[in-house]
């Protein structure tokens, strides 16, 4: 998750709060009173504290002095945007959804998931590929793709017999000497 700080009299700035270190999130969390899965959910529901907390802890990389009280937004200074990786995953996803329904009609499918992946995502030229991607490789009948992923573990786990009744480490394994004793 991508949280966008656009400041009214200043250049956009991104912070990925997947590049948060485990004591900036603790940093975040005591700011904030929010343990990390609430913050995590806040930022998914555009919640000021959350993005306010991640954008602030990560700003204070280059500038280790400033404080939460001096970082204070306008409400619509801040948002949060997916980053290439949450895009490809909600559209895999959310292309299998739509296409459950085996009477939508395709056009629909696409402009289902474009109308909500395309502003969300930070990068809409990669959204727009990874749908042109999901809906050209998902199966149009999710049933048919469980089935050949079934049908492909039988066929190689039938071709896949062993030739010794052991396991595969037993034989050439060396038993190790305790460092403790």
């Amino acid at each position: 998750m991508i949280v966008v700080y656009a400041p009214a009299n200043g250049e956009e700035q991104h912070f990925d709060a997947r590049s948060l270190r485990v004591s900036e999130v603790s940093i975040v969390a005591r700011s904030i009173d929010q343990k990390w899965p609430q913050i995590l959910q806040g930022l998914g529901d555009e919640d000021l504290d959350a993005m306010r907390g991640v954008a602030w802890v990560i700003a204070k990389r280059t500038n280790p002095s400033l404080r939460l009280a001096e970082f204070d937004p306008a409400v619509t200074e801040l948002t949060t945007r997916l980053d290439k990786d949450e895009v490809e995953s909600y559209v895999t996803s959310a292309v299998l959804v739509a296409r459950q329904d085996e009477e939508t009609p395709e056009k629909d499918v696409r402009a289902l998931v474009e109308s909500v992946v395309l502003p969300a995502a930070l990068d809409t030229e990669h959204a727009q590929l990874a749908i042109d991607k999901a809906l050209a490789e998902t199966p149009k009948d999710p049933g048919q793709e469980q089935a050949d992923l079934s049908s492909s573990a039988l066929t190689q786990s039938s071709s896949e017999t062993s030739t010794s009744g052991s396991s595969p480490t037993s034989s050439t394994s060396r038993r190790r000497r305790s460092t403790t004793s």
